[in-house]
């Protein structure tokens, strides 16, 4: 093969390390980004946590500006339209030099609300510890196992049950399996039997159940014997619990013989049981929300603000800044140059992502109004290219910027993300959002008569009455993603 030279032409991007730093900070939650202005306090020197009973009045956005002087060529290079451009378009336009000037002031500070008076709500030293552990349920039986009289074959018995006890609180082997599974010729089925008896006395009741008619009976035997209605439920679990779940009640009625009221309180013992004992114990972790912006209504008008409690108040460290000027060693000089335009770069990428935050939340809060006069039925139809046109950046963008950030309203607490849906077009020739038809299937189901619950075709012709035309099968998705169950299975005494 012949070696030889060859010219292409293309387009490609480049992107600086503070481009990508800007990009990154813009799409991390609250708490990430806490995370991340910590880890950056920690390895820059040059970047400092501003204490909130600071006298000194931070400087202003515009004098910050005004007194670095930058270099008119850019480090961005970018040959076409992307997402990158509209995500830092604030940093392209300014550019760190190479050489910073020895008569630069840093006194730069960053503060995550300008227009509020309050600073951060506490640094990261006054943050509660969350490494604590709570007790899952394999440790809560393994508790009890070790405070009843077992002997040490039982005990090794008992162990094998418990380890093949699922997070719902069901044994998932059968007692020949766990037999099997221990290896040990001397003990007999009748003995895993017997010690699977004394673990279903475990709390919480119903545990190391084989199926739900076991798990439900468990709990019935705990009740005392002049419980009301007792011996119907004890029954109908035993009999009939395939009825129950398809909530036939008339051929109950029939082939149990018992009158309508004597069902209806028989089935509300029955429901009052936990099909799923283990999650009573089961160990999850808690997750923290912190929002990143606040929408109020004042003079009228809903105002939106940025959550000055979500991040630190920054600012770079003047005793090292001036170390730049006064250091002798050519290494430390140049570390501290460094830091610095690091730190620049920090607090710049932070404002840009605040800056884009704040303007993405104005206007979604704009375009849905109706949603925060009304409700979730007078929600619009928006997608992430209304948004992009209306802020003239990229969808990218706009997806980045709402993902992992949430709105605190004065109707509750929602991730930006809620505000988009798909549209659905009404005989008027508008549009009506899915979130709203889905507003209005909640509230079909929760007026409707019980005892003859709306079918999802019913529901479609009520929604075609107000000129809303959805398909049976749409109606259908809808009320299975809200986990609203179908009208058989609504349907009550």
């Amino acid at each position: 093969m012949k070696a030889s030279l060859q010219l292409k032409m293309g387009q490609h991007l480049t992107m600086t390390p503070q481009l990508q730093q800007a990009i990154r900070l813009l799409q991390l939650s609250s708490l990430e980004l806490q995370q991340e202005i910590q880890q950056a306090l920690e390895s820059n020197p040059l970047l400092e946590l501003e204490d909130e009973f600071s006298q000194e009045k931070p400087p202003k956005k515009d004098d910050i500006q005004g007194d670095t002087d930058f270099s008119d060529n850019s480090q961005v290079s970018v040959e076409k339209d992307t997402s990158s451009v509209d995500t830092a378009e604030s940093l392209t336009k300014e550019s760190m030099p190479d050489e910073l000037p020895m008569d630069t002031t840093w006194d730069e500070v960053f503060t995550a609300a300008p227009n509020s008076g309050s600073a951060s709500g506490g640094s990261f030293d006054d943050m509660p510890f969350q490494g604590e552990t709570t007790e899952g349920l394999y440790e809560h039986l393994e508790w009890q196992k070790n405070l009843t009289p077992f002997s040490e074959t039982d005990r090794a018995i008992a162990t094998a049950i418990i380890d093949a006890i699922d997070e719902r609180g069901y044994l998932t082997q059968s007692t020949q399996d766990i037999l099997e599974a221990m290896g040990n010729s001397d003990v007999e089925l009748d003995e895993v039997e017997a010690v699977l008896k004394r673990v279903q006395h475990f709390d919480p009741v119903g545990i190391a159940a084989r199926d739900l008619r076991e798990c439900l009976l468990i709990q019935l035997a705990q009740y005392a014997a002049d419980v009301p209605h007792l011996n119907n439920a004890r029954m109908l679990i035993d009999e009939y619990l395939d009825l129950i779940a398809g909530r036939d009640f008339r051929l109950l009625m029939r082939k149990t013989r018992l009158k309508e009221d004597e069902l209806r309180d028989a089935i509300a013992l029955i429901q009052s049981l936990n099909p799923r004992p283990g999650l009573i114990v089961a160990h999850n972790e808690d997750e923290y929300v912190i929002p990143d912006v606040t929408v109020l209504k004042k003079n009228g008008r809903w105002m939106v603000e940025l959550n000055p409690d979500c991040m630190p108040k920054i600012s770079v460290n003047q005793q090292y800044a001036a170390m730049a000027r006064s250091s002798k060693s050519q290494v430390d000089s140049q570390f501290i140059r460094g830091n610095l335009q690091e730190a620049k770069w920090f607090i710049k990428s932070l404002e840009s992502r605040n800056d884009t935050l704040l303007k993405v939340a104005n206007c979604i809060v704009q375009y849905q109004q109706g949603f925060f006069e009304f409700g979730e039925e007078a929600m619009k139809p928006m997608v992430l290219n209304d948004i992009a046109e209306a802020v003239e950046m990229h969808e990218s963008t706009i997806s980045r910027v709402t993902t992992q950030k949430y709105m605190h309203t004065p109707k509750g607490l929602f991730e930006l993300k809620y505000f988009f849906s798909s549209h659905v077009s009404t005989d008027d020739g508008g549009e009506c959002s899915s979130t709203a038809i889905r507003a209005f299937i909640k509230k079909l189901v929760a007026a409707e008569n019980q005892k003859k619950p709306l079918s999802d075709s019913k529901m479609a012709q009520l929604l075609a009455e107000q000129g809303i035309n959805v398909a049976r099968r749409t109606i259908a998705k809808y009320r299975e993603a809200m986990l609203i169950p179908p009208s058989n299975q609504r349907k009550s005494l």
